[in-house]
């Protein structure tokens, strides 16, 4: 009888503890969420702003090790030549730069002794409606990759884009013709938006509508005033879920059965750190992408209208690494492959790593899969 009533206590204190995990972790995860967030943890200096652009400066590391999904990196001293520019695209927050100090871009390319600047494009609201294609592309980016060049002393910059970041250094390429991109990396970037999977065939459905409305009433997007196609941040968080509902609901079952693994809760309030954090769109942008990338699909022929002005992709010729994620139900490999064939860039290398749209950046499987490569690629251009 004694050892019954041992094991008795010892499995309702065993219980007890649990309990108390359980709902510690619960606790933390709805009221204290942002003490759990480990995004964000490497320092930046801001160089300039305007309001609401701002530009990045990741200084030199301090330590001599960074640790990558497991694996350990000596930090190199002697930096690359040619600094690299991340151009993010527009809705989400910065936080999916250095997501994890184990899965961070920005302090894994530091490691590998890259000078990393970031445009943050703010957060805009109602006032920025009028914000489109021509204004970060002819205006924004040209004016802060000038401030990069002053601050590192280097004309010569490597851009790296995703989504739609990848979209604007494509553009602002073939809008400028600036000789002194010398490397440009997208990730994601639908060149052919009628053929990413069931979204192009939604993109065609579009195009067929808009092409009939046009012809019978000559009605156009452009004619609205984009005021009204101001899409705020909470919409865009709920658009980018519903991209994958199934996995968004199993994120948060898994996180109820996996209550009591401090780790998996602490991973899960960082992830949900971001995508719960979603940006506005300008309503100009929303004008120009619906009708000139999904509908008009304008860049499968190779050029984009850009304000008055057409971007031919031609004129892009600077090495181009593009990359496309296998399960990537945005832009498919076959949207983002057909960069391919209008770019005149004689080092082009094209790359299908695994992942969907967000996991090719900074899902667990990106620094093995692609950061590695990806710093190799850019070292061999940047002396």
């Amino acid at each position: 009888m004694p050892n019954f009533l041992k094991y008795a206590a010892d499995r309702a204190a065993g219980l007890t503890r649990q309990t108390t995990l359980y709902a510690g972790n619960a606790f933390d995860r709805v009221f204290r969420a942002a003490s759990l967030v480990q995004a964000g943890q490497t320092p930046f200096e801001t160089l300039f702003t305007d309001g609401l652009v701002s530009l990045r400066y990741y200084a030199p590391l301090a330590e001599d090790f960074v640790e990558l999904e497991g694996e350990t990196i000596p930090v190199e001293r002697t930096a690359q030549r040619t600094p690299i520019v991340i151009v993010p695209p527009l809705a989400v927050n910065m936080l999916i730069y250095d997501l994890f100090p184990q899965r961070s871009l920005v302090r894994f390319l530091r490691a590998k002794g890259f000078e990393v600047y970031l445009i943050d494009w703010g957060m805009p609201t109602r006032a920025h409606s009028h914000y489109n294609l021509h204004t970060y592309v002819a205006e924004l980016l040209p004016a802060y990759l000038n401030r990069v060049r002053e601050h590192s002393g280097e004309q010569e910059l490597s851009l790296h884009g995703w989504s739609m970041g990848g979209m604007f250094t494509l553009f602002y390429s073939a809008l400028s013709n600036d000789q002194h991109v010398r490397n440009a990396i997208v990730l994601g970037s639908p060149i052919d938006s009628h053929a990413s999977g069931i979204l192009g065939l939604l993109n065609q459905r579009m195009a067929d509508v808009a092409g009939f409305i046009r012809k019978r009433t000559g009605f156009r997007l452009h004619d609205v005033k984009p005021h009204w196609f101001h899409t705020p941040g909470w919409a865009n968080t709920i658009g980018f879920k519903l991209t994958n509902p199934i996995g968004s609901v199993m994120s948060y079952w898994e996180l109820i059965i996996r209550l009591g693994d401090r780790e998996f809760v602490t991973n899960h309030a960082t992830t949900s750190a971001f995508l719960d954090r979603m940006v506005a769109y300008p309503g100009g942008i929303i004008q120009d992408t619906v009708v000139r990338v999904w509908i008009d699909n304008q860049l499968s022929k190779g050029e984009i209208q850009i304000g008055d002005d057409i971007a031919k992709l031609e004129n892009v010729s600077a090495n181009l690494l593009a990359i496309a994620g296998s399960e990537d139900t945005m832009v498919t490999p076959g949207a983002a492959k057909r960069v391919m064939d209008h770019v005149s860039s004689t080092d082009k290398t094209f790359r299908v790593v695994p992942g969907g749209h967000m996991g090719i950046l900074a899902g667990s499987k990106a620094p093995k899969a692609s950061w590695l490569e990806l710093a190799e690629w850019l070292a061999a251009r940047s002396d």
